[in-house]
């Protein structure tokens, strides 16, 4: 509102009648001297109006990115999220007793489905696909990493379970032959571990790790701004979508949620 300001503190616009007081006698400047001011001032207010409308910000249209999160919300318990509606009869992570071999088998399914959907962008059996490589919230390296790292500590690696080996194989399926369903496990499993994958590791570390800090919850770069371009790649993918495709996506949503539970449930075992 800058300019609007400026440009109303500038000016002083008399009124029609001080203009009457102030006129010499004569009618017919007098005319003229109320016509050119009553233009000026309708030109005053419409330079006004214009400087103000091209500095009012655009309210930008909101994306279906949008739409996932406030499906995969409504899946979160009240615990979780404000806007979450699912009852659970799992513990809260604060009274969780995780092991390393559970925690172990957890990271080993979770780079097995890590590994899955980075090979799917990179073959790209859809075109588009290839949107999502190298976004940044790639983590099959960083679990390669922290895997090694505790094989130094003396720790056996297990082979993937079935909760990992399921998942990979339906996520398989789905690239496909549903790709719609696909990017909606594709959008969950990134951008969950961003979230409350992120505090999960955060508290295992502290009661089991000694506080250690693993590069599976590590990212190069901003990662707000990484999350922000991936939303842009989705909502730009999901514009060529029908509403039927489009509702398809959110309908997959609570199975993502189910295959992952069955995996994050491996740190109890």
């Amino acid at each position: 509102m800058a300019s609007t300001l400026q440009i109303s503190q500038s000016h002083t616009i008399k009124s029609p009648q001080n203009l009457l007081k102030s006129s010499p006698p004569s009618s017919l400047p007098l005319k003229r001297s109320v016509k050119n001011n009553s233009f000026s001032l309708i030109r005053r207010r419409q330079v006004v109006v214009a400087a103000t409308a091209t500095e009012m910000p655009k309210k930008q249209a909101k994306g279906f990115v949008e739409e996932m999160r406030a499906v995969a919300m409504k899946l979160h318990t009240r615990d979780q999220a404000r806007e979450g509606e699912k009852e659970t009869r799992d513990p809260p992570v604060a009274k969780w007793e995780p092991t390393v071999d559970g925690y172990l088998r957890f990271l080993v399914d979770s780079k097995l489905v890590y590994d899955t959907l980075e090979g799917i962008v990179k073959k790209a059996s859809q075109p588009w696909y290839s949107e999502f490589l190298n976004t940044g919230l790639e983590r099959s390296e960083a679990l390669e990493k922290d895997l090694e790292w505790f094989k130094q500590q003396g720790h056996q690696i297990p082979e993937p379970s079935s909760p990992g080996v399921s998942y990979a194989k339906y996520l398989e399926e789905l690239a496909e032959n549903d790709p719609q369903a696909f990017i909606c496990h594709f959008y969950n499993v990134y951008f969950a571990h961003s979230a409350g994958g992120r505090m999960i590791g955060k508290k295992v570390a502290e009661m089991i790790l000694n506080k250690k800090e693993l590069e599976f919850y590590k990212w190069e770069g901003n990662l707000a701004q990484l999350l922000q371009n991936v939303r842009n790649k989705l909502n730009d993918v999901a514009s060529n979508w029908t509403r039927e495709e489009k509702d398809h996506c959110l309908e997959e949503t609570e199975k993502s949620f189910k295959y992952s539970g069955e995996i994050l449930r491996l740190i109890l075992s």
